[in-house]
């Protein structure tokens, strides 16, 4: 609320002389306050309170509205917040998803109408301190709408250019910051990888697959190059992790040691036997809340109490126990533990190494096929034959997850490779000492060691979809068959599964560590916030100094690039057969196109020459400038070789100035 006790209302222009108006609700979440913004007020009209009715709702024009309202109201409700709390603005924004992308183009309107900047000059400000994170491992997921409709709701109100949303900015540019190559697209997440001069996926693998996937905004560079880093995804341990487990890490190392990834070496002194009781006390808990849960579901389905005495024999607190519980998009594949029914029913009901399977999860309202699945798996689970090896639970939320990722064995993950950018579900179960199944796709790529769980091997390379299927669902089955039960029902005398409980102990020490959320904030902020922070407070000092020399310095090499070229190259010292360390000398004579020596970095690139020609294995070293002639500005270098055989070079020439995050961010290169 405002000092006098009304509430605190931020407003947006739309189009056709309307406002849409939203009031500003503070949750408190520890020491962060969390600002919501809510349509569903008097001061709208119908269709307007309507804005925020639901989560990715509607269509194209409802959702675009939202991400106004997230993006350009987010940063309005942020100054509303700071202004009444007296607090300082901050320096950093950060962009989760593209989704608020539009926040940036608020930004640089608070500084062309408020600082007296040029456009240019604003977007350089702002890109020194916004962050962009993708989570998005396929163009589809990506918020594209067509460039008409966001003119429509940019424009003044008789469709000039001037905007009448972001007074003081050209509808054009801002169609420019989120451009595809196909103008007739506005693509999210283009926006906000233009607009954050520093931008990351959410684990190593998702990393690698966002630069092949926004390789084209770098023309001319490698994916590797891309400059797109990644931060793994992390959870909270006092949120997700057994009472039973705090217990031990406050025993063993004190409270309020476990969020700092400290102590947890400590528990190489626990007695494998109470590792062992923790995991079946947790493994009970879970049980007890199935059959409580499992007998609340047929109870709405219609069933009566005197129908359901079997529920009491549903799972069995001292069988392996395997969780399967997400969101359902098809490409998690829910369904793929029924490839083949016959070879999961003889797992189910083994007499001597029997495994129970819950199962659990929510699609989206407009998901067809994430329901089907759903379907699948429930009528499999009602055969009366494995109805108490086997359950689907619905209505799964955070008070369901937590008994699940507490008591499960072994948490079950198979999407298609690489569709899953991170995942945090396996994380959770890691933290309460379960071991994971899982395809090497998200964080699991990364984390998995041969010791914390097991890798399903996946079919890469197969393109019929059903066969890649089956081959991984076999290879799922095998696993379970020839390495998971072994290890859990294998006891010694006292009746403790001592290799088990040795992957559990390794698990809570190694994993523990690297999963938690605390990791990646630290994460953020070593990598990610403080180089953004100084970046952005050299920008804005001095009456935005460091902003108008970068955009001065961004005209200048924009306008003289297409004129820039490295007119020739010349080499010594390479020996018919090279050998490693061998020396070679290469001098450039590069025409910068008016451009200064200083304005450009050239490298010399060296590698294994192809059959065709190109260069792969490269090392790219910086060459220094030497001089000028008649032939341009001369770059030379020595270079000891990182290779033997055939090997080739080239020459590049790149935009280089102190205040960018890197030179391949302009996307500009000169080849030889």
């Amino acid at each position: 609320t405002e000092a006098d006790g009304t509430p605190a209302l931020i407003q947006a222009a739309m189009p056709g002389h309307r406002t849409l108006t939203a009031r500003v609700w503070i949750a408190q979440v520890g020491r962060v306050p969390l600002l919501l913004l809510d349509s569903d007020i008097a001061e709208n009209d119908e269709e307007l309170r309507g804005v925020t009715d639901r989560l990715y709702g509607g269509d194209q024009d409802h959702r675009i509205k939202q991400e106004i309202l997230a993006g350009v109201g987010g940063v309005r409700a942020v100054r509303a917040y700071t202004r009444i709390a007296g607090l300082p603005d901050p320096e950093v924004f950060h962009m989760n998803e593209g989704h608020a992308g539009f926040l940036g183009a608020e930004r640089i309107r608070e500084l062309v109408t408020g600082a007296g900047l040029d456009f240019d000059e604003a977007l350089a400000a702002v890109r020194a301190g916004t962050v962009f994170t993708t989570h998005t491992p396929v163009p589809a997921g990506i918020d594209r709408f067509p460039a008409e409709l966001v003119r429509h709701y940019f424009s003044g109100p008789n469709g000039e250019n001037e905007s009448a949303l972001l007074p003081g900015l050209g509808v054009d540019r801002i169609l420019a910051l989120g451009r595809e190559s196909d103008s007739r697209v506005f693509n999210m997440a283009h926006l906000g990888l233009r607009l954050g001069q520093r931008c990351n996926g959410v684990s190593k693998l998702h990393g690698r697959v966002s630069r092949e996937m926004f390789v084209d905004l770098w023309p001319g560079f490698d994916a590797g190059e891309v400059p797109i880093g990644s931060v793994t995804n992390g959870v909270h341990a006092h949120t997700w992790a057994a009472r039973e487990w705090l217990e031990f890490a406050n025993r063993l190392a004190g409270p309020d040691r476990v969020e700092e990834a400290k102590g947890w070496e400590l528990l190489q002194t626990v007695e494998p036997r109470e590792l062992w009781v923790t995991r079946n006390t947790l493994r009970a808990q879970l049980v007890e809340e199935i059959r409580r849960r499992l007998r609340r579901s047929w109870l709405q389905r219609g069933a009566t109490e005197a129908e359901l005495g079997w529920v009491d024999g549903v799972f069995d607190p001292h069988v392996l126990t395997v969780g399967f519980a997400r969101r359902v998009p098809t490409y998690k594949r829910l369904t793929l533990m029924l490839r083949d029914p016959e070879r999961l029913r003889a797992l189910l009901l083994d007499e001597d190494r029997p495994v129970q399977l819950v199962v659990a999860g929510k699609s989206h309202p407009a998901d067809d096929g994430g329901k089907a699945l759903i379907q699948q798996v429930v009528r499999f689970a009602d055969a009366a034959d494995v109805r108490h090896r086997i359950v689907f639970l619905p209505d799964y939320d955070m008070s369901m997850a937590r008994y699940l990722y507490w008591g499960c064995d072994v948490w079950l993950n198979n999407p298609l490779r690489p569709l899953e950018a991170c995942g945090t579900s396996g994380m959770k179960s890691a933290l309460n000492g379960g071991l994971n199944l899982s395809i090497r796709d998200g964080w699991w790529d990364e984390m998995y060691d041969g010791e914390n769980g097991w890798a399903i091997p996946t079919a890469d390379g197969v393109m019929d979809e059903h066969r890649r299927d089956d081959l991984e669902a076999s290879a799922l089955y095998e696993l379970l068959e020839r390495s998971v039960l072994p290890r859990f029902y294998d006891r010694d005398g006292s009746g403790v599964p001592r290799r088990w409980i040795e992957m559990v102990r390794h698990t809570l020490q190694n994993l523990g560590p690297k999963v938690l959320a605390s990791r990646m904030v630290r994460d953020y902020t070593v990598q990610y916030y403080a180089p953004a922070a100084a970046a952005a407070r050299e920008a804005v000092a001095d009456g935005f100094a460091g902003a108008r020399q970068l955009a001065h310095y961004r005209r200048r090499a924009e306008a003289a690039w297409p004129a820039v070229r490295v007119a020739q190259v010349d080499s010594a010292g390479l020996p018919d057969i090279p050998e490693i360390g061998s020396k070679l000398a290469l001098t450039a004579h590069v025409y910068l196109g008016g451009l200064r020596a200083g304005d450009v970095v050239v490298q010399a690139v060296v590698g294994r020459v192809g059959p065709d020609d190109t260069l792969s294995d490269v090392v790219t070293v910086p060459m220094r400038h030497t001089g000028t002639d008649p032939l341009g500005e001369v770059f030379e270098v020595e270079v000891a070789l990182p290779m033997a055989g055939s090997v080739g070079y080239t020459v590049r020439v790149l935009p280089h100035h102190e205040l960018l995050a890197s030179d391949v961010e302009l996307g500009k290169v000169v080849l030889a």
